[in-house]
């Protein structure tokens, strides 16, 4: 699929960044181009280390940011393939820098969007949120709206042979700034910080986040939101899973967030399909002939009022598997 292709993924740097470069060097290893665009230097040096272009004749580091649509473009010339990835995605942060987040995740979805139609892009696959659906802090709302641009890019290409589409994941496991490495270092202290007892939250791993991108790539036909099917897990599982040695110390909600995230929201419930691995969110400008996509993918409609959120759901991590694959995927030497 990516053989021959070149391929520009913005925000490269980033935990699902550097486990993509890593899937594409070993499952397409005559990929033509793959340039990681981003506005670390250190960290672009940091990944050079470990995919220099010694080795990997194909790679490419591009100082930059999505801010910056004339650079954005540059970066873009010769390029077939887009995946979005940058963004600004710490909910407090985000609250207390509004129109940064802003800058960032929507008018940088923007800039990708113009340099896709500028540039002769055929795919583009944006990363999305769980916090993106029916949001509450200012981060889900910007990633809404970052969806709906990337969604409504369809009706503005014209006949250009270029194809947007989204996935929307819950949290990745053991992602920079995400809760197991926190747990994970704050079991150091003998305290685990809880904000509510009563929360769940969606887990994906970033391999499989990684697969669901290139399903997406491989398969989508423009403007489908898609859905991974995903165990929950409850806070305070994780908590014994990692800690349950212990105290447990209630800090309470913090603001914008929510006790469970969700997915699919009821009012999506009548655009959704069920393909088996993923759910689909439709777009509702009819992009193609709706029939012909439900023959193509098997798909089935869910019944409506249907939601998908991590308190509802019926796939549940356990203490257990939640340990077997903190030591799979975030730390081979964690022992409870």
């Amino acid at each position: 699929m990516l053989n021959n292709q070149s391929v520009l993924i913005t925000g490269g740097t980033g935990s699902f960044g550097k486990k993509f470069v890593q899937t594409i060097l070993e499952r397409y290893p005559h990929v033509k181009r793959l340039i990681v665009y981003s506005r670390d230097e250190l960290k672009q040096f940091e990944m050079s280390q470990v995919f220099s272009e010694a080795r990997y004749p194909q790679m490419r580091y591009f100082i930059g940011d999505v801010r910056d649509g004339e650079r954005l473009e540059r970066a873009c010339e010769g390029i077939d393939t887009i995946i979005h990835a940058a963004a600004l995605k710490q909910v407090p942060t985000a609250e207390y820098n509004p129109m940064e987040c802003i800058k960032t995740n929507i008018m940088g979805a923007q800039n990708v969007i113009n340099a896709a139609l500028t540039c002769g892009i055929q795919n583009v696959v944006a990363l999305s949120t769980d916090k993106a659906a029916a949001p509450i802090n200012l981060y889900g709302a910007t990633k809404l709206c970052s969806d709906k641009l990337f969604i409504a890019a369809n009706n503005m290409k014209g006949n250009r042979n270029l194809k947007f589409s989204v996935v929307r994941y819950g949290n990745v496991m053991g992602s920079r700034g995400s809760v197991i490495p926190f747990f994970l270092e704050k079991r150091k202290t003998g305290v685990i910080p809880i904000t509510d007892e009563r929360m769940t939250r969606f887990n994906i791993t970033l391999e499989a986040g990684v697969d669901m991108v290139l399903f997406a790539l491989e398969n989508h036909w423009g403007g489908e939101l898609w859905v991974p099917k995903i165990p929950s897990y409850r806070i305070l599982d994780l908590a014994e899973a990692i800690a349950s040695e212990c105290k447990i110390e209630k800090v309470g909600i913090r603001a914008g967030e929510k006790i469970h995230e969700e997915m699919i929201t009821e009012a999506d419930s009548f655009t959704t399909v069920d393909i088996g691995k993923y759910y689909a969110i439709l777009p509702q400008v009819p992009i193609w002939d709706r029939n012909k996509f439900m023959k193509h993918f098997h798909a089935k409609e869910v019944r409506p009022g249907f939601k998908y959120n991590s308190g509802e759901n019926t796939e549940w991590e356990t203490i257990d598997t939640l340990r077997e694959k903190i030591r799979k995927y975030v730390d081979p030497d964690f022992i409870t």
